[in-house]
């Protein structure tokens, strides 16, 4: 049966953390670099992934990625490789980064803390997912939409490898680490940072600063920054909802501590 241990009895030297810190950082380079060489390896069929947003918001049979350097598909297919790379190895980083640190923690703490390390990939998967399956191809289209004619000439859009790639990373990045508002904010709950009333208080301006980071994220069309800005909003309105439950939780744990050591005082 699982078991989340206490704080280890044991007291390392600073060499012994130091020495453990590097095997950590060198396992999680390597599980980078195999990641890395896997997603080289089908980087073609990765890029005809990402490419899919933009295929569907030209027209059927229509459509091009061009490059006007010589070398610019190579680094395109080693930005996806790496970008790739990171998230497949990502688990394994994280698992590191647990390993490392957790020794340090009390069982309750650990307990605390593990939500938010399983919340964290699946809140970046959701925000990466509405991104690559909604918000892009909505983009696209809009932008798609400024072609025709402009003084006799035909305007055509010929996006190239690389600044399209640039633009599905931003978009990604964009949605996925935004959806990471309600870890952000849990944790600082967590810590004792903020309240949630102090939340409950600052509302509007929490809701005003969400728009204006979907503003700054987001390519400038009102869809795509309408469409971060309501899951953000709702997300946050759930992260209330999380404190309250969160609040109890902690007065109960204290609760229960405060009734351990007082049966220990008059059991001395």
């Amino acid at each position: 049966m699982f078991k989340v241990e206490d704080l280890d009895d044991t007291r390392a030297p600073l060499l012994d953390h130091l020495i453990e810190l590097r095997n950590r950082v060198i396992r999680a380079l390597l599980a980078l670099a195999v990641g890395f060489a896997i997603c080289l390896y089908f980087a073609d069929e990765i890029l005809g992934i990402l490419v899919w947003p933009l295929k569907q918001a030209f027209p059927e049979g229509e459509g091009q990625l061009i490059f006007t350097k010589l070398p610019e598909v190579f680094f395109v297919e080693l930005k996806v490789a790496l970008f790739a790379g990171f998230m497949v190895s990502f688990p394994i980083i994280a698992n590191q980064l647990w390993a490392f640190v957790a020794p340090g923690l009390y069982a309750r703490e650990k307990k605390a803390f593990l939500p938010f390390l399983f919340a964290t990939p699946v809140l970046f998967g959701a925000g990466a997912s509405l991104a690559y399956f909604v918000v892009m191809p909505t983009a696209f289209t809009f932008f798609l939409g400024f072609g025709g004619t402009a003084g006799g000439l035909d305007v055509q859009a010929l996006p190239s490898a690389g600044d399209y790639l640039n633009l599905v990373m931003q978009f990604i990045l964009a949605f996925g680490l935004t959806f990471l508002l309600p870890v952000l904010l849990l944790l600082l709950h967590r810590a004792g940072i903020i309240t949630r009333a102090q939340m409950v208080a600052a509302r509007r301006y929490v809701i005003v600063g969400i728009f204006i980071i979907a503003a700054v994220v987001t390519p400038p069309d009102p869809g795509s920054q309408i469409i971060l800005a309501i899951p953000l909003w709702l997300l946050f309105e759930a992260s209330l909802l999380l404190m309250r439950f969160q609040e109890k939780a902690v007065a109960a744990d204290k609760a229960a501590r405060e009734a351990e050591l007082a049966a220990q005082q008059a059991a001395e």
